[in-house]
């Protein structure tokens, strides 16, 4: 490894630290008044502790004297619990709703970031990652700024406590003072061993968890393949190495406490010793012993510096985890829209997509005039997803422009672009609690039931929606569906949101060949018209498409009609691998769909003269 990569890693971890903490303090703040008031009961507990052993030891000694104050003093001594009892309280309420609303807010950042950065960026992490990091990661962080409230508060009993002890007799708190030295030597190699542990116990934790949810969401594949036992090992291999460091981080936090636990009562007794001394030499009262003694327990009082500390440095471990969402880029956009009527005319150029130091996509210069409909074709890894996802901007390119009719997208703003740019996946993910709200999902308003019938019908959803137990209201937990009819109703969602720019990524591809020409058919005369993008796998698809786009690594190898191609081009003949019926059946037919073009032609002209609701 190189001088500058070995010294990556450690200005890494700093940035990462800092951006953590700084997430911490806009957290703090975000909660401002409640970790003030936090702070100042905390404080305030913390100086009633301080006083009560003094009011202790001087009412100790009145009732001692036979002093007619002695009553006053005794009702000052229950007042003093009290405020410290009750301040407790307070102080306890006042932590969670702090350590509840600093988490709420880590979580809301980091699923903003999530959802609003580009799919390749957020894929980074695997799904059990993000929910580890924003589930426990983020319920340890949220309790920081409490915690940082706590450990300042739980200063301030050993510091009174050492003042106090030197306001009373001095060479008792010389006394305390010679075991000083341990126990800042105790603390500080309690720190620095429990942030160490604590980030490798939750480095492990969010792996294990990476790979349970990856297990779970292929299970009928490690079914069908008989690998379970397997996937269990893969799952709990590293469970021993969880289990050492959450033993390492539990004996560093035991090892301080039995420590703390032998040399805080050798304090005591030498702080006794000093004292009894003291008392018998007349210098010190039987009451100022009593406040001595108190004292000393307040000053040696490391468990609760400790505790407070171990809550910090576990926390800032934490937010680590939970930041490093937040380091995700967003896809930032403007304050254009789009004109009105436009026919959503796509233009790339000069594109360029880098992935992993290589060019994905390179030098794509491609006008796409409106209303056609695109097949975008090629091997497998030739860029074809990709190129559709700058297509919409799903993702921007490195170099170079996608515009919308003149318009470049990072201009547009968030509504106009999802507004009047959609996509339909070959693996749609289902949103609602209905199958009504999966199809008519997305910004905007509610389309209506009448919108979402004629969606699933051009979908070719609508008969098998029908027969489900309750229609278009079967919640979706209930609503059984094979692949094909998933895919069907992320057509019917895409239809029903329609703009300028439909983009279809492999979105037919679990749907029969009958099925999926009739949702063809349906897209040409029964869909708001506009420009269509087709990823294509089928042949049929090409041969329906007003223009081919041919992709051979990376790059438009050539654009034209399928008649062109399929007759010049070997290579693109190999493409498609199809066999002899259905290669005479792309040649003899130019439009397997008679008068669909020139009817969406007729559609597409009368858009243009009026506005087209979205």
């Amino acid at each position: 490894m190189s001088p500058p990569d070995a010294a990556a890693g450690p200005e890494r971890a700093t940035d990462e630290a800092r951006d953590a903490d700084r997430a911490l303090v806009a957290a703090a703040r975000h909660s401002a008044g409640r970790t003030v008031a936090v702070l100042g009961c905390a404080v305030a507990a913390a100086a009633a502790a301080l006083a009560e052993p003094a009011v202790l030891g001087h009412t100790l000694d009145l009732l001692l004297r036979r002093d007619p104050s002695g009553s006053i003093w005794i009702l000052l001594c229950a007042a003093v619990i009290a405020a410290e009892v009750a301040l407790d309280a307070a102080a306890a309420r006042l932590t969670g709703e702090v350590e509840g609303r600093s988490t709420a807010r880590l979580r809301r950042l980091g699923i903003a970031r999530l959802l609003g950065t580009a799919p390749h960026h957020a894929a980074r992490h695997a799904p059990g990652d993000s929910a580890a990091r924003l589930t426990a990661h983020a319920t340890e962080a949220g309790k920081v700024p409490a915690a940082v409230a706590h450990a300042v508060a739980s200063l301030l009993p050993p510091i009174g406590a050492v003042i106090a002890l030197f306001l009373i007799d001095v060479w008792t708190a010389l006394a305390f003072l010679a075991g000083v030295p341990l126990l800042a030597l105790l603390l500080r190699t309690f720190a620095r061993s429990t942030f160490t542990s604590v980030a490798r116990y939750q480095q492990v934790q969010l792996a294990t968890a990476g790979l349970l949810v990856e297990a779970l969401a292929g299970a009928r594949t490690i079914a069908a393949a008989g690998t379970a036992e397997r996937e269990r090992a893969r799952i709990l291999a590293r469970l021993p190495e969880l289990a050492a460091e959450g033993r390492r981080m539990w004996q560093v936090y035991g090892g301080t406490t039995a420590r703390s636990a032998a040399l805080v009562p050798l304090l005591l007794y030498a702080v006794l010793a000093v004292g009894g001394i003291r008392l018998s030499a007349g210098a010190l009262g039987v009451g100022e012993l009593l406040a001595v003694m108190r004292y000393a327990g307040l000053a040696a009082g490391v468990g609760g510096v400790t505790g407070a500390l171990a809550a910090v440095v576990r926390g800032r471990a934490a937010a680590r985890r939970t930041t490093a969402l937040l380091a995700l880029p967003v896809l930032e956009h403007g304050r254009a829209e789009l004109p009105e009527g436009g026919p959503g005319t796509l233009e790339l150029r000069g594109v360029r997509v880098v992935r992993a130091g290589s060019a994905v996509l390179r030098d794509i210069d491609l006008v796409i005039p409106g209303g056609t409909t695109v097949a975008v074709v090629g091997r497998s890894g030739s860029g074809k997803t990709l190129f559709a996802a700058v297509a919409g901007r799903l993702t921007d390119p490195d170099a170079g422009r996608v515009l919308l009719d003149g318009v470049p997208l990072p201009e547009l703003t968030a509504e106009a672009l999802r507004r009047e740019v959609g996509y339909a996946f070959d693996r749609p993910a289902l949103f609602g609690d209905t199958v009504a709200d999966a199809i008519g999902f997305g910004s905007g308003p509610d389309p209506g039931h009448e919108a979402v019938r004629v969606a699933a019908r051009a979908a070719g959803a609508d008969a098998f929606v029908r027969r489900l137990p309750q229609g278009y209201g079967t919640p979706l937990a209930d609503a059984p569906m094979s692949g094909g009819e998933v895919q069907r109703l992320g057509l019917a969602r895409a239809f029903c949101r329609a703009g300028r720019l439909l983009v279809l990524d492999d979105a037919t591809s679990s749907l029969d060949t009958v099925t999926a020409r009739e949702v063809e058919r349906a897209l040409a005369h029964e869909v708001r018209p506009g420009t269509r993008i087709v990823v294509a796998h089928r042949l049929s698809s090409a041969v329906r498409a007003d223009l081919v786009v041919w992709l051979e690594e990376g790059r438009v190898r050539a654009a034209a009609r399928h008649q062109e191609l399929w007759g010049s081009e070997p290579d693109y003949r190999a493409v498609f691998a199809a066999g002899p019926a259905e290669a005479a059946g792309a040649q003899a037919t130019p439009d397997p769909v008679p008068g669909a073009r020139a009817e969406a032609e007729r559609r597409r002209t009368a858009a243009g003269k009026r506005e087209v609701a979205p």
